[in-house]
């Protein structure tokens, strides 16, 4: 006599199928949604403003400043203007900061755990990176990672005051701003526009409440039409 399935084997059969007979269709996998935001623009613009106060209020938000990849200051040349080349592109190990984006586009919890952020329970599938620093957008290897761009603009004058309100690690010598900064900033934005990479303009004028909430918004309606 043949031995009879286990009650097991029979109900894992049964359920594989439905009423009439057919094989059932597995249950629908969730799908992990990552979103990198860029908050980029010119100095002083209030960048960095605007990504902690979204840090406070966006689920399983990590963030990455592109100023913490300033290369040491003796590996800094002088350019032809005299000044030390800050604000230009080779200032910064893009490919250590890239490198860290794609650690956590590999695995977004054990980053977040590892950056001290804990992953909330209820939006396990939503993970969000903030890249914040003022030449986001100028390193095509990140160019085409980002699922929002926004970029902070404020007038030449009050950019030059906020400048000088400022302290920084490295003093800003005399004449920094309109000798180096200024021109750099708008070489990199011109060549952003030629290249058409798209971004948000942001009015860095507005009120921290207005910015806030215009990109929150605009950060939510983005994860709703993708999920």
């Amino acid at each position: 006599m043949k031995p009879g399935r286990s009650a097991v084997q029979r109900w894992t059969q049964r359920s594989a199928r439905d009423s009439a007979g057919r094989a059932r269709s597995p249950p629908p996998l969730r799908v992990e949604m990552k979103c990198i935001v860029g908050i980029g623009g010119m100095t002083n613009g209030g960048k960095t403003t605007l990504t902690n106060n979204l840090l406070k209020v966006l689920p399983n938000c990590c963030v990455i400043h592109q100023d913490d990849f300033f290369k040491p200051q003796d590996q800094i040349a002088v350019g032809e203007d005299g000044f030390k080349q800050w604000d230009v592109l080779e200032s910064l190990d893009m490919e250590a900061m890239l490198s860290t984006v794609q650690a956590w586009m590999s695995n977004p919890r054990k980053f977040a755990r590892a950056h001290g952020v804990s992953v909330q329970p209820d939006a396990l599938d939503t993970h969000i990176l903030i890249l914040e620093g003022f030449l986001l957008y100028s390193y095509k290897p990140l160019v085409d990672l980002y699922s929002r761009r926004y970029f902070l603009t404020v007038p030449y004058e009050e950019c030059k005051w906020r400048r000088s309100t400022r302290s920084y690690t490295v003093p800003d010598p005399p004449g920094l701003f309109d000798g180096h900064v200024w021109p750099m900033y708008q070489k990199y934005k011109q060549e952003m526009e030629a290249n058409g990479v798209e971004v948000v303009y942001l009015d860095g004028m507005k009120s921290r409440e207005e910015l806030f909430h215009q990109v929150r918004e605009d950060i939510q309606n983005s994860l709703l039409n993708h999920s």
